[in-house]
């Protein structure tokens, strides 16, 4: 999954991709770079931001869906229903919500539409973060248990409002209402994450802070061998897909992990022949 920010403050590109033409160029370019999902956006989910209207997150990325989902599989990266919706009508084929459904309308609209539904684990908006990592170790007790058991919980209400259970993907929301330490050790149990989930599991650690605090880097595109090593760990413990900035770096890595040994990458010959169809989104 390729990341496209059509945002003016994203934590890591704000502003490249801020117009449609350069959304669609980006996008152009993740396609290339051998992306099988492109996530569009059109709020940043970086800690302090403020949260974007829905009208205005429309204006960002209706045009940009619109033409993203004639080359390529599209989710809409919103925790608005009425975002959902348009980018639904738009061609969207998912919404990945970084907010745990904070809206249950948006289960609505998903299963109106018969999309994927991507449920990020977090506890709070990011606006309510003081920065990165800023979050009590004390906040879980098991932080596997804890982030399961929640996402359980608003499947659940997804399910009750006409969501499949087949069209749910769980991401651990690395990064999200967490520190450092429970976003790296959620990704060190990826295999029991991906074991107990009951869905195919997605994982974002591509360029954050978490990252940072390991390898010493303060600026998050410094951080691309820390990113990759992270893909490559999470697809060999069985993530059925990663969420990445760096896609062509990220695809060539998990191509020579593969031919090394490991599991294909999501989406190669291989991995269709022994893993059967891809998930929904």
């Amino acid at each position: 999954m390729g990341v496209c920010n059509v945002t003016p403050d994203s934590f890591s590109d704000g502003g490249e991709h801020a117009g449609t033409q350069a959304a669609c160029a980006r996008i152009d370019a993740l396609i290339r770079e051998g992306a099988r999902v492109v996530d569009v956006g059109g709020e940043s989910t970086r800690p302090g931001a403020p949260r974007v209207s829905p009208a205005a997150q429309i204006e960002r990325i209706a045009d940009v869906i619109a033409y993203a989902k004639d080359h390529c599989v599209v989710s809409v990266d919103t925790t608005s229903a009425e975002v959902a919706a348009v980018a639904l009508e738009r061609g969207a084929h998912a919404v990945n919500d970084v907010s745990l459904l904070s809206e249950p309308a948006l289960a609505d609209v998903v299963a109106r539409f018969g999309a994927a539904l991507v449920l990020s684990h977090a506890r709070g908006f990011q606006e309510d973060m003081r920065g990165y990592g800023a979050w009590p170790d004390s906040s879980y007790g098991d932080i596997v248990d804890d982030v399961l058991r929640e996402f359980d919980e608003k499947r659940s209400v997804a399910i009750a409002r006409g969501v499949p259970r087949d069209a749910f993907v769980m991401d651990p929301g690395l990064g999200f209402s967490k520190s450092a330490n429970h976003s790296l050790t959620l990704l060190r149990r990826v295999a029991e994450l991906c074991a107990r989930a009951g869905a195919p599991v997605l994982v974002g650690a591509s360029r954050k802070s978490f990252l940072g605090s390991i390898v010493g880097e303060t600026a998050p595109r410094d951080r691309l061998g820390a990113s990759i090593a992270a893909a490559v760990f999470a697809q060999e413990n069985g993530a059925a897909m990663v969420r990445v900035h760096d896609v062509l770096a990220t695809s060539q890595a998990l191509a020579v992990a593969a031919a090394l040994g490991g599991p294909a990458p999501v989406g190669s010959p291989a991995s269709a022949s022994s893993r059967g169809e891809e998930a929904r989104c």
